[in-house]
């Protein structure tokens, strides 16, 4: 009987660890304002501020500002990288990390291109 207790509080345990660990590894999607106000990391979807700087290098740092498609408000990100390849001719851009201090501190960035096999308009 003895047995069959520690099993099964072994088994909740690790059930318990592995839901912890899954939901602190999940990175939701939010917008803009969501992105500006929060301290846990997430992803922010944009499209290329057109009347913001132009996006550059800052020393290691890849720097731009991300506008949202509905409300054209905007968000600086300092991506921590080099500027990805497909970046001029990105469709969207996902940035995935926090803000700080007013900029978006972007561990990741995932370019959303147009796909060769849509129509061309």
């Amino acid at each position: 009987m003895n047995r069959m207790l520690v099993l099964a509080a072994l088994v909740l345990a690790f059930v318990g660890y592995a839901g912890w660990s899954f939901m602190d590894s999940v990175t939701p999607y939010v917008g803009i304002r969501e992105a500006k106000a929060s301290a846990s990391p997430v992803q922010v979807k944009g499209l290329l501020a057109k009347e913001a700087p132009a996006p550059k290098m800052d020393g290691n740092d890849f720097v731009f500002t991300l506008q949202d498609e509905e409300t054209g408000e905007t968000l600086p990100v300092r991506y921590h990288g080099m500027k990805p390849d497909q970046f001029d001719e990105a469709h969207h851009i996902v940035a995935i990390g926090k803000a700080k201090d007013g900029v978006f501190e972007a561990d990741k960035l995932l370019i959303k291109c147009p796909s060769k096999y849509e129509s061309q308009k």
